[in-house]
């Protein structure tokens, strides 16, 4: 049977002679991983000297105010320097009211982490309701035929109110997460009133209904109470919709755009980089850093160098930024 022929530029092309040398590989790598690149999502809640695991995400944890002051010091000196806060309210109700309070639980996590680290740190906050319902979803409720859905334009009202409350008390980067048709405008329009303007806005533009996100709704106790968030959040099958809803965001004055989940919508992710050439955070969501943590746990698999090749994976995508679960380990890692 005659071999193969070799190619025409063979042996004048040897892609491996650029492999053999591991200080070549490092010259010629085309995408770079740093702790700089990782925004940590921590979540608190009220209390003293709390540090509560979260059981499907471990390593992760409930924090009062003073122990995330703790827990950003550690990651800080791990080098990451960014990172997101979500609240859990001491009370809830149909209107989630206790997002807008001066001194609700993520007001005062703002105020206690900056009051730590002054602007070493950059803390942004994740603007939506679904943690603060008594019914877990993302807004107000109102009637639509048989059915409870998301009032979209009576949510704005106070999606803004909320973002100007998380800027006064210190917020960096405000970053609404409930998918609300003119959410960055309504926002954008509040801090720009409130004396804001120089707040940067990063949406999350295109978040999809994913099953990806189980885990994240222990950690923030903020499961649907009844139906699900079709009706706002994207459907999984649809590309063509993400480029939409990342224009109109873009349109209304979002200067940062989010992917979420980010492994099964790397296509998203690198379809929105090339579009828009704009600033784009990719979301490495509860579901993937637990099935990673879970898969590590039975030995199936070498938890840091298959951690490193999707982070890798999510940058090699066109994301400048990546929010993680698995930033302070990745961050050990990198050093």
């Amino acid at each position: 049977m005659t071999p193969d022929l070799p190619s025409p530029g063979f042996p004048i092309a040897r892609p491996r002679r650029l492999r053999y040398n591991p200080l070549v590989r490092g010259l010629v790598r085309e995408t770079e991983l740093s702790a700089g690149d990782l925004i940590l999502p921590l979540f608190v809640r009220p209390g003293r000297g709390v540090r509560q695991e979260i059981g499907s995400m471990p390593g992760n944890f409930q924090l009062s105010p003073d122990t995330l002051v703790d827990e950003v010091g550690a990651a800080k000196d791990l080098g990451v320097r960014s990172f997101i806060l979500f609240g859990i309210p001491p009370d809830k109700d149909a209107t989630g009211s206790s997002a807008l309070r001066d001194d609700g639980i993520v007001q005062q996590a703002l105020r206690a982490v900056r009051s730590a680290f002054g602007a070493g740190v950059l803390l942004m906050t994740d603007e939506c309701f679904c943690e603060y319902t008594d019914h877990g979803h993302c807004g107000i409720l109102h009637k639509r035929g048989d059915s409870l859905d998301v009032d979209n334009d009576a949510t704005l009202t106070i999606l803004a109110e909320q973002c100007v409350s998380h800027a006064k008390a210190g917020a960096d980067v405000i970053a609404p997460s409930g998918m609300m048709d003119g959410m960055v405008g309504a926002i954008r329009r509040g801090l720009d009133a409130a004396g804001f303007p120089h707040i940067p806005i990063l949406s999350y533009a295109a978040k999809y209904a994913s099953g990806f996100y189980g885990p994240f709704r222990d950690a923030a106790e903020s499961p649907p109470q009844f139906g699900d968030r079709n009706t706002y959040q994207m459907d999984p099958a649809n590309g063509d919709e993400a480029l939409k809803e990342v224009a109109l965001d873009l349109a209304e004055g979002a200067d940062m755009v989010m992917v979420k989940p980010a492994l099964s919508y790397l296509d998203i992710i690198r379809r929105v980089k090339d579009r828009f050439r704009v600033p784009v955070a990719a979301y490495n969501v509860s579901g993937e850093f637990a099935m990673v943590k879970a898969a590590a746990a039975k030995g199936c698999i070498d938890e840091r160098r298959v951690t490193l090749e999707i982070l890798t994976s999510i940058r090699r995508a066109g994301a400048d930024m990546i929010l993680t679960y698995h930033a302070r380990d990745a961050a050990r890692w990198l050093r």
